[in-house]
């Protein structure tokens, strides 16, 4: 027991991850999978997580055996792949702390009984989060994630349980394609940020880094980190495009595009089916899937900015990651401002722009961790590069297939 408590303790980035991760695609995307195909696209979620798992790793690979970071790697590559980074960073940073918080501060509202705008509990959300991370720092953050991610997978486990002792859907695996425009888009944007968008894969290089200052990180350890949370991932998708399944397929619902409107749905749906006593299960479960991604993307947008920042001009600045921090969270409640009512768009024009840049961070990652700049036994296996240049071609395939059904 000692020995896993230990090694519990120890875990860091890897939860990060999956406090980053488990979000928006899990609670929103998945749920709406499920209650609109049933069990019928586990294919696109098992596939997904298939061949993205070498680019991912490859951030904690990199920072445990080069000590720095992705964003480092990039420029090392050469300056057109950091200016690349910068300019895909920064036009889809705001959009996807946008979605993210819109839908915290949506179950919030309903979960709490708060009254006030949505657009107010945004900023009270972004406030918390960065006194959080600023008070705090990356300890704080470690810490508080460690609680995030176990109270988020024991209350969504308890609620899948009570769903499929109370009703009576009958699992189909028949594997379903979506049709037409719209089908296909949901197929790109369920699979954009599933279980996470790819440059997530240089803030886990870069918290690497961070818990490196106090613990020894080897990429051994590095990668075993880095698969709990990604294993985590994994299994919350599945529970959650389940919990679609059993308590929304057929119901009927149509899905509000309004923030507040899709919380209250969404957790009127699950407590009609489950019952009443079920109500704080299905809200931890909820808040704390949103909050844990709000608060990571918040920290980890600005900090990649900062790093970036400084190697492009070759200047580091006091307070840049403070700075930025500022800046995203202004232009995170300035998108919002406009956009307040279209939670649905917002989310699914972020999560296919994520999809569409996915080929970028893939072939970057994989370039890097096999150049010369890594370390020859840090390099990856045989069967490791053959799934990396399958996923290479899988992310190419499916951006070009969406972009030629428009």
């Amino acid at each position: 027991m000692n020995k896993l408590f230990r090694t519990f303790r120890s875990l860091g980035p890897g939860l990060l991850f999956a406090g980053a991760a488990i979000g928006v695609s899990h609670l929103v995307q998945s749920t709406r999978a499920g209650a609109d195909y049933g069990m019928g696209l586990i294919w696109a979620l098992l596939l997904v997580h298939l061949f993205k798992y070498p680019f991912f790793q490859y951030g904690p690979r990199y920072a445990a055996a080069t000590g720095e970071s992705l964003i480092d790697g990039y420029k090392r590559l050469g300056k057109g792949f950091l200016w690349m980074y910068y300019i895909l960073t920064f036009a889809t940073m705001f959009t996807i702390q946008a979605a993210v918080t819109i839908v915290t501060a949506g179950l919030a509202i309903k979960l709490f009984g708060f009254t006030g705008s949505t657009l107010i509990w945004s900023a009270v959300i972004t406030l918390i989060s960065m006194l959080v991370l600023l008070i705090g720092k990356y300890k704080l953050l470690d810490n508080l994630m460690k609680i995030i991610v176990v109270v988020l997978s024991i209350s969504s486990l308890i609620a899948l349980g009570i769903a499929y002792n109370k009703t009576a859907y009958n699992f189909d695996f028949t594997p379903i394609f979506p049709q037409g425009k719209l089908g296909i888009a949901f197929l790109i944007a369920f699979m954009g940020w599933m279980p996470a968008p790819l440059d997530i894969s240089a803030w886990h290089s870069l918290w690497t880094l961070e818990k490196s200052k106090t613990e020894n990180i080897t990429p051994k350890k590095a990668i075993f980190d880095f698969n709990i949370g990604y294993l985590g991932t994994v299994v919350l998708g599945l529970c959650f495009l389940a919990l679609g399944a059993l308590v929304m397929h057929n119901s009927g619902e149509t899905f509000s595009n309004s923030a507040g409107k899709f919380s209250g749905q969404l957790i009127n749906l699950y407590t009609k089916n489950l019952g009443q006593g079920t109500y704080i299960i299905i809200a931890v479960a909820a808040f704390t899937t949103m909050f844990s991604t709000t608060i990571t993307t918040l920290d980890a947008s600005p900090r990649a900015m900062a790093k970036t920042t400084s190697l492009l001009f070759e200047k580091a600045t006091k307070n840049t990651y403070f700075i930025w921090m500022i800046f995203l969270g202004a232009g995170t409640l300035i998108i919002l401002n406009y956009f307040i009512t279209s939670m649905a768009v917002m989310i699914k024009v972020a999560t296919i722009i994520s999809f569409l840049t996915a080929p970028f961070y893939a072939i970057a990652n994989y370039l890097l961790i096999t150049s010369k700049h890594t370390p020859v036994s840090a390099h990856p296996s045989s069967g490791l590069k053959v799934l990396s240049w399958l996923g290479i071609l899988f992310l190419i395939g499916f951006s070009l297939f969406y972009l030629l059904s428009l």
